[in-house]
Order: C-alpha cells, then sequence, then structure tokens
C-alpha cells in the first residue's frame, strides 16, 4: 500500500490554532464503520453516546517543556527537543540545527549545560545533561513544543494539556482526551461508563512524518509506555462481560494492542507492564482489544490516519474526512473530535 493513498487536501484555515472556548464545545463527528453513516454533534453530546456498557481508556501522559535553548562554544542558539530519558541526566534528543550539535559539543544553559554524546537515526541525538534533575532545568528554562503547523502564540498552555494529566514525559498531547472536562468524566462515571488509564509518553513514534513511499517500509520510533495491573483488570474484566473497550486516541490504542494477548481459551486479554513500543497499525491490522476509538483529525500521510484507517476502511475514513472538510471542522491538535464506532 503507498503512503499516497493517504493523502488529502486541507485548507490552510481549517488548521485549528487555538483550542475552542471550553474543550466539550468542540464539534464531535461520529462515524459508523458498519453502515458509513456520519451524524454531526457537539463534544459533549459523547453523554449520551455511552453509558454502563462501556470502558473509556485514557492516557494520563503530561506534556513537558520539552523544547530548551542552550548556547555553544561560539555563544550561537542551539535548540533542543528532548524525547526520552535513558537514565538519570542522560536523554534522547532532536536538535536545531543540527551542524551545531555535533558529537562533542557542550551546550551551555547558565549554570547547567549538555553535551551531545552520540548521533543516531533519524536526527536523535543522545545527550548528557550536567544535572540529573533535567525535568527541573526544563521547568525553569524550557518551553511547551506545540506542532509546527500551530502558528498562534498561546496564552493559556494549560489547554494543550488534558484534565486528567499526572505523569511527566510526553513531547505531544494526546489530543483526542483534549474534549474532556472534570465535569464530563463526572458525568459520565455517574451514568455507569467506567474509565482505566495508561501511559504512553508521545513523542517521534507519534509525530515523525512517514517519508518512504509504501506504507510497510516505514518503522515506528520506540515510545515509552505503562499498563498497570490494575488498568489491565479493569480491561479483562470488562471484554469478559461484553463491554465495549473505548480508546481515547491512537496512543492509547496503541498502547492497548501492544499488550494484547491470547488465553488457552481464546480470550484476548490486556497484559500489564512497562517498556517501549514500535507498533505500527495500519490497514491489514486485526485489532485484538480495541472496540471503539475516540479521536481527532489528523495530518495526510501520517501513521495516526494509518492507525483510523485499519480500524474502519480507508475509503470510508476518507469519505468521512472530506464531510468534515466540507462542514468546516477544525483539525489536528487543537480542532475537533471523531468518534468511530
Amino acid at each position: 500500500m503507498l503512503v499516497a493513498d493517504f493523502d488529502y487536501y486541507l485548507p490552510p484555515e481549517l488548521i485549528a490554532q487555538a483550542p475552542s472556548a471550553r474543550r466539550d464545545e468542540s464539534r464531535l463527528l461520529v462515524l459508523n464503520r458498519s453502515t458509513g453513516e456520519i451524524r454531526d454533534l457537539v463534544f459533549r453530546d459523547i453523554l449520551r453516546l455511552l453509558g454502563s456498557n462501556d470502558l473509556l481508556v485514557l492516557n494520563d501522559t503530561k506534556v513537558i517543556p520539552a523544547r530548551i535553548y542552550g548556547v555553544d562554544p561560539k555563544g550561537r542558539k542551539v535548540e533542543l527537543l528532548l524525547l526520552r530519558e535513558l537514565e538519570p541526566g542522560v536523554w534522547e534528543a532532536l536538535s536545531r540545527p543540527s551542524r551545531r550539535a555535533k558529537v562533542g559539543t557542550k551546550l551551555s544553559y547558565g549554570e547547567d549545560s549538555a553535551e551531545i554524546l552520540e548521533w543516531g537515526e533519524s536526527g536523535v541525538r543522545k545527550v548528557r545533561f550536567s544535572t540529573a534533575d533535567v525535568l527541573g532545568l526544563l521547568a525553569r528554562k524550557g518551553e511547551v513544543p506545540l506542532p509546527p503547523y500551530i502558528k498562534q502564540k498561546q496564552q493559556d498552555y494549560s489547554r494543550y494539556q488534558t484534565v486528567y494529566a499526572r505523569r511527566d514525559g510526553a513531547v505531544a498531547a494526546p489530543t483526542a482526551g483534549l474534549h474532556f472536562t472534570d465535569e464530563v468524566l463526572s458525568q459520565l462515571r455517574a451514568q455507569g461508563v467506567e474509565t482505566a488509564y495508561v501511559t504512553l509518553h508521545a513523542g517521534l513514534g507519534t509525530f515523525r512524518p512517514v517519508k518512504t513511499e509504501t506504507v510497510d517500509e516505514h518503522r515506528m520510533y520506540q515510545e515509552e509506555f505503562e499498563v498497570s495491573g490494575e488498568t489491565a483488570a479493569q480491561v479483562n474484566a470488562a471484554r469478559r462481560a461484553g463491554k465495549h473497550v473505548i480508546a481515547v486516541g491512537t496512543t492509547v490504542t496503541r498502547t492497548l494492542e501492544a499488550r494484547a494477548a491470547e488465553e488457552a481459551d481464546g480470550f484476548r486479554q490486556v497484559r500489564s507492564g512497562r517498556g517501549l513500543t514500535d507498533l505500527f497499525i495500519r490497514p491489514g491490522y486485526r485489532f485484538r482489544i480495541v472496540d471503539v476509538l475516540l479521536t481527532n483529525f489528523h495530518l495526510p500521510r501520517s501513521t495516526p490516519l494509518m492507525l483510523v484507517s485499519a480500524l474502519a476502511d480507508r475509503e470510508l475514513i476518507l469519505k468521512a474526512y472530506q464531510h468534515a472538510i466540507a462542514e468546516r471542522y477544525r483539525f489536528y491538535s487543537f480542532g475537533d473530535a471523531m468518534l468511530i464506532v
């Protein structure tokens, strides 16, 4: 399958530059993958779509201020985008401009510093900081790394964080969760909807562009995840009871599917654990855990678009996208939501 099969034209003015006034006032496109029916709702309508037969799984990762600017020995500014901690004080990072981040280069951050140790694939650098408390350094000097298609300066960076974010480590927000308010989550629970949490720290695997000609040639970059024993038990009990497992976002989908295993009786369960995943879900993939997906609208030719095209038919997804464009939905991180049932 060609990467070009996942292309579409989006008018630039439909790329959301800021979040909606209220999280739950964004629009919600509901796509039935069995019938092809499309409904246009608002996100708060999710309260009448879900009930006691549903388990909502959310990603509790928290976006860190991962973009940080240092100065090289010649006094020139160098940007690092920190991706993942390898050990205390040692991180993977992207650099810009790359020519100023050669192996051995030392960058200054006032009282702190960092040294470029190695170059890896996809432009990833291995960097050692002079302090083990890199999150503290980022809190003082870092910036929240908004996607490059968001040009507008934000007044409130908390809107690029879910209301349930609690575990530091993401470079990009799990954007499907940005629409939930504490009130909506509370009302869903009052209606009998169960909630569970996994962690996947969205990074290069999530936003890395696909540069190959065919889909199968692309390789996902590893991202760190964790599924607790409590969450695994919740998901498995829900599946035994015949409930719908609803993944809030492609990151949750990849986490649950990466931990799927089959028991002797044929029951497909989720195993607890933590580690790294490079699972690449694209058309042809057989879902083992996830029944329903809540997601945002994704970039052309991107791996998240390929994932949703695996859950529903690719042509049906592109048809829904054309509907969304015609109806002037807002796209990408700060944009509207889509529920695939």
